[in-house]
């Protein structure tokens, strides 16, 4: 590393310590920092987003489901024996009911 000369003549070393910030320079990098996250918004969006976990949380979930095909019959026939036994009012006693 370099050794510098000061103005008295002493030896001065380059140091990593920020001085004096002005205000304004800390605004302006207040806004390159909103004008990037304004500008990458919609990617990070994708990312992390709502909608994305939403999406992993059901795919999570849809993971431990599985197709059952062999049921179709049964299903079919327990559907027919419900319908079956529904109660049901004619048309004459419709209107002959008051109301």
């Amino acid at each position: 590393m370099p050794v510098l000369i000061g103005a008295e003549g002493r030896s001065v070393q380059p140091s990593a310590k920020i001085g004096r910030v002005s205000w304004l320079y800390i605004a302006l990098l207040a806004v390159a920092t909103a004008v990037v996250a304004g500008a990458e918004w919609p990617r990070l969006e994708e990312r992390f987003g709502v909608e994305t976990r939403r999406r992993r949380e059901r795919a999570r979930r849809k993971s431990g489901l599985r197709v059952v095909r062999d049921d179709s019959d049964d299903f079919a026939a327990s559907v027919e024996r419900d319908l079956a036994n529904l109660p049901t009012i004619d048309e004459t006693e419709r209107r002959e009911r008051p109301r």
